[in-house]
């Protein structure tokens, strides 16, 4: 059947690919098991909370935006509108390798400044808007809007370095956590309609 074989080209490259981490790590002379190192655990149930409740809010666009685009494409493969909801999970999708493993970290360590880093993100979301204003103007953008106001927000927060941790933390961290719900909302909606429109006829 199609999709045992899907699964087992899946499995392959899933494989493939844990062989080529292991290689790069003995090649780097890094040790395999950090590969497969626990994220840190506290005995304190607040320690991170915040921050993991906004991870599991960030996979949720990209979770939302891939199942539908993939019955989309089943059903109605010839449908323009597919593109945006391709687009969507692929951006979030970026945003969330993002959040996890922190790629904006390892860039400024290569030696690209804060600033690009940030231009790099704002050019690839001023395109993604670009592109796709005509599907946007179709949906209550007003919220994606606000999502973002609040990250952009939080990242400018995050750039004053203020002294004060708790102040500093709840000036970031609130409108960040709050900016995800906003975006997590909106592409859940987004895609509900999407699905009742071009699927559910």
């Amino acid at each position: 059947m199609i999709i045992y074989r899907s699964l087992f080209r899946f499995n392959c490259f899933a494989f493939l690919l844990v062989i080529l981490l292991v290689g790069l790590s003995l090649f780097y002379g890094l040790k395999v098991s950090d590969l497969f190192f626990y994220p840190y655990f506290s005995s304190s149930p607040n320690v991170a909370l915040l921050t993991r409740t906004f991870q599991i809010l960030c996979s949720v666009p990209v979770i939302v935006c891939t199942f539908t685009y993939g019955i989309a494409k089943t059903l109605s493969p010839r449908n323009p509108e597919n593109r945006f909801i391709l687009f969507s999970a692929v951006l979030t999708g970026a945003f969330l390798l993002n959040e996890i493993y922190r790629i904006h970290i390892y860039l400024i360590l290569l030696g690209i400044p804060k600033l690009g880093v940030c231009l790099i993100y704002a050019v690839a979301l001023s395109s993604y808007g670009w592109f796709f204003r005509r599907e946007l103007k179709l949906t209550p953008y007003q919220i994606l809007l606000a999502g973002l106001g609040l990250l952009f927000f939080a990242i400018a927060i995050d750039a004053l370095q203020l002294k004060s941790k708790i102040i500093a933390s709840l000036l970031e961290g609130v409108p960040k956590l709050f900016s995800e719900i906003n975006i997590a909302f909106y592409y859940w909606y987004v895609c509900q309609n999407f699905v009742e429109k071009n699927v559910i006829k």
